[in-house]
């Protein structure tokens, strides 16, 4: 699926990945290939992303949102 993290300064993460950790409004969710569409706020904690290559990347954020869309696409805008 095709991750995109942005921060009001600069794209954190833009890529490929196999997963998604990540604590929203309604709780802890993990997004993984075929998730079905959603947009959701996002709480303060730590996004956890493991990419194509099983590389684990954490991204810790204050607040933000969450789209995914039909297709494998993740959008997060976040505050860094």
């Amino acid at each position: 699926m095709k991750l995109s993290v942005y921060s009001l300064k600069k794209v954190l993460f833009d890529g490929d990945a196999e997963s998604v950790n990540c604590q929203t409004t309604s709780g802890e969710i993990t997004i993984l290939n075929n998730h079905r569409p959603l947009i959701s706020g996002l709480k303060k904690g730590t996004i956890e992303i493991i990419d194509k290559e099983k590389k684990e990347h954490y991204i810790p954020v204050s607040a933000g949102f969450l789209e995914v869309s039909s297709g494998s696409r993740i959008k997060l805008i976040v505050e860094a």
